[in-house]
């Protein structure tokens, strides 16, 4: 029965759903050699094989991952890929679509250089601040390269051709192999040590990414950021991209281009100094024939032919200046002499004598007023003092002893009551002439105070 049978596409289509569902076909990773590979495909669909002894493995790379390698792939190169396995339903093949493909042994490599690469990049050696400039008219260029190959007599061909009268010292340095970075490194600083170069350029022709894994050591970037000389680099390919390229001031996409960069073309310069001199010749004879005009315009004017006319202006100009001056004098002297005599009159009125008799003057003034006070105050302070003496006379014991009173006193003390002395006491009358001692025979109080000890 033909319901039994399955169509081309259905069994495919089947086959196709066994791969994609398969976890263990999702990401496989698959070593092996480039075959049918097409370098001229750089920047489109690339479609090839991997193969081995056994067996070859359809390939399909795809222009955006394409784009994301590090280097070229060549034919038989031996790789390791990554990707995924899945049916093309057209032609019903399996093929691998890759995600990520490298060189077999330069994984290290790589990762080696992007870590060094971004190291150097964060510490700012690839910044454009610190590029130098290059000297424009070098006499001296220092080239580290071999000593042998094309890129030596590139570089010498190119310098001759435009610009023979610079000196080229070549310091032979391996470019290749384990010891070819301390022999960069080593020629680079000596180079720059010396002071009597303008320009250093490295270069070295095309290879591989190990061939050129030299110059992607951080001594010789660091070598080349930190030179004092002003460096031009041509590493490889245009395409390649090594730290050389990256730390140097300049970067040219080859040997030739370095020489070009690092000298003009003689013939241009000397054909720009002659264009110069003409420029300034016919500028020179302009302006000398300007001039001769000008001096033959002057000479032809008022001035030369009535000299007087040039001074009428000024000569007016001074004798007004000068009657003002005149008046400006006239008026600052009047002006002086108002102001000493009203000063003099000042300083007369301060002049020690006058300060001196009008100081005496009133001083006698005070002087009277004074004593006239003072005899004021002694004659009102003397009736004063009259008066407290009749008044304390008027007050005196002795006053009161004399219209006839006495003073009784008992052992010193003064009697004032009867109460004080008893019958037979001996007391004492102290009179206005004396004194008399007596004996009491006798007391009797009076009638009215006895009333009014008894009211009390």
């Amino acid at each position: 029965m033909s319901e039994d049978y399955l169509t081309v596409s259905q069994l495919t289509t089947y086959v196709k759903r066994k791969f994609d569902y398969d976890p263990y076909l999702e990401r496989v990773f698959v070593k092996g050699e480039i075959s049918n590979y097409n370098p001229h495909r750089r920047n489109a669909h690339q479609y090839f094989s991997i193969k081995d002894k056994g067996a070859k493995l359809s390939v399909v790379l795809f222009q955006r991952e394409g784009k994301k390698l590090a280097v070229d792939l060549e034919e038989g190169m031996s790789v390791l890929a990554i990707g995924r396995l899945s049916v093309y339903e057209k032609n019903g093949t399996y093929q691998l679509y890759i995600e990520h493909i490298e060189p077999e042994g330069l994984g290290q490599l790589y990762a080696a250089y992007e870590q060094t690469k971004k190291k150097l990049a964060d510490e700012g050696w690839f910044d454009l601040d610190r590029k130098k400039p290059l000297i424009r008219f070098p006499k001296k260029i220092a080239v580290i390269t071999s000593p042998s190959g094309a890129v030596i007599k590139d570089i010498q061909t190119t310098i001759e051709r435009r610009f023979p009268i610079v000196e080229l010292t070549l310091f032979p340095t391996l470019v290749q192999g384990d010891k070819a970075a301390d022999s960069i490194v080593k020629s680079i600083r000596k180079a720059d040590k010396d002071g009597e170069f303008d320009t250093i350029i490295v270069a070295r022709g095309g290879g591989s990414f190990e061939d050129l894994f030299p110059f992607n050591e951080e001594r010789v970037a660091l070598a080349i950021a930190q030179a004092h000389t002003p460096v031009i680099s041509s590493v490889g390919h245009e395409t390649d991209t090594t730290l050389a390229d990256l730390s140097a001031d300049v970067r040219a996409a080859t040997p030739t281009a370095a020489a070009e960069l690092a000298v003009p073309v003689l013939t241009e310069e000397l054909g720009k100094i002659d264009l110069t001199k003409q420029r300034l010749t016919q500028a020179m004879q302009t302006l000398l024939k300007q001039e001769k005009e000008r001096v033959k315009r002057l000479n032809q004017s008022y001035i030369f032919r009535q000299p007087a006319r040039l001074y009428d202006g000024y000569s007016q100009n001074l004798d007004q200046l000068t009657e003002q001056l005149i008046r400006t004098t006239e008026q600052t002297i009047q002006s002086s002499q108002q102001k000493a005599q009203s000063l003099s009159r000042q300083l007369q009125a301060y002049h020690p004598q006058t300060r001196v008799k009008q100081s005496k003057k009133d001083s006698d003034q005070m002087l009277q007023r004074l004593l006239s006070a003072s005899q004021h105050i002694v004659k009102q302070e003397s009736n004063q003092l009259n008066y407290l003496i009749q008044s304390l006379d008027y007050l005196s014991p002795l006053k009161v002893l004399g219209r006839g009173y006495g003073i009784t006193r008992k052992d010193g003390k003064v009697i004032r009551s009867t109460n004080q002395v008893e019958k037979d006491d001996i007391i004492e009358v102290m009179i206005s002439d004396g004194r008399i001692s007596a004996k009491v025979t006798e007391t009797k109080m009076n009638e009215t105070t006895n009333t009014l000890s008894e009211e009390n």
